[in-house]
């Protein structure tokens, strides 16, 4: 039986439990989520250093999963844009029963191998293009047919499961486990496993944006400030970068579309907007070494 399908050992009369020892005993089981992604923080780590250079050469990042797993990796996907400006056509999902299944379960979806292999196929894949297979049992049929086309044509793969020796772990160009182990409520893979993988995709995405400059020190530089809100945070990220008070920070965005990074750039070297833009431009995106520049 796979470690995540087991009945947990803990916590056997759950259903008996006054509300308060009920919330306590949910909320720390997924402690445990935390620690299966702190071990797998290795493989994490490589799985960034592999992917970096294939998407700086134009590769697209591209989720794939079922069910829960699914959903975290199209949510993943749907993010990077507000925050990173990463382009949409470059983050693509696919969801075992298509976007339909983001709102309801389409049964037995999962189990068609051929499907995940079709679907990933219409995408096209080229080698610079980094995959990532999402499966709490490690051996969904639907995301081993999209792992089965991925490597065939040369795309970086990446396996995240929550069982130890996963055929989607084992069979990927690197493989993530997240041990998660039993549920506390017994096989339900949305509690701690699905937990766990939100949290390793969070911090590949976000490692993987910080490779590609789209961080300052650990200030968020590079998104579109398409509301209020985010205009008010393109201001204050701009004024706490670069020194500057509100009026000259508000000023100098208003000068380049409101680009964080162009504005930092500017404001720091005393320079114009097209200026503070090749200067970014010479240094691959990098706030940092566009204000060390000679």
């Amino acid at each position: 039986m796979l470690k995540t399908e087991a009945p947990s050992l803990e916590h056997t009369h759950l259903d008996q439990y006054p509300t308060t020892k009920l919330i306590d005993a949910l909320v720390d089981d997924q402690l445990g989520a935390v620690g299966a992604v702190r071990a797998a923080a290795p493989s994490i780590a490589a799985a960034v250093a592999a992917a970096l250079p294939r998407i700086e050469a134009g590769g697209r990042l591209m989720y794939v999963g079922a069910g829960t797993s699914g959903r975290l990796g199209l949510l993943d996907s749907v993010e990077l844009y507000p925050t990173f400006s990463w382009p949409p056509e470059r983050a693509l999902a696919l969801l075992a029963g298509g976007r339909c299944a983001m709102f309801g379960a389409v049964e037995g979806a999962e189990d068609d191998l051929e499907q995940g292999a079709a679907d990933l196929a219409a995408t096209e894949p080229t080698p610079n293009d980094v995959v990532l297979l999402l499966a709490a049992s490690g051996a969904t049929p639907y995301v081993l047919g999209a792992l089965r086309v991925a490597r065939a044509a040369g795309a970086l793969t990446v396996g995240f499961a929550n069982n130890v020796d996963a055929p989607i772990a084992n069979q990927a160009d690197i493989g993530v486990t997240l041990d998660t182990g039993s549920e506390l409520i017994s096989g339900s893979t949305r509690l701690k496993a699905g937990t766990a993988q939100k949290i390793a995709l969070n911090t590949f995405s976000s490692a993987l944006m910080v490779r590609l400059n789209k961080v300052y020190g650990n200030l968020m530089v590079d998104f579109k400030p398409t509301n209020a809100k985010l205009v008010l945070r393109a201001v204050r990220l701009t004024m706490i970068a670069s020194g500057a008070d509100e009026h000259a920070a508000r000023a100098a965005l208003e000068q380049c579309d409101f680009h964080v990074k162009v504005a930092i750039v500017a404001l720091s070297r005393k320079t114009g907007i097209d200026q503070a833009r090749a200067l970014l431009a010479a240094a691959r995106g990098s706030v940092r070494q566009a204000l060390a520049a000679e």
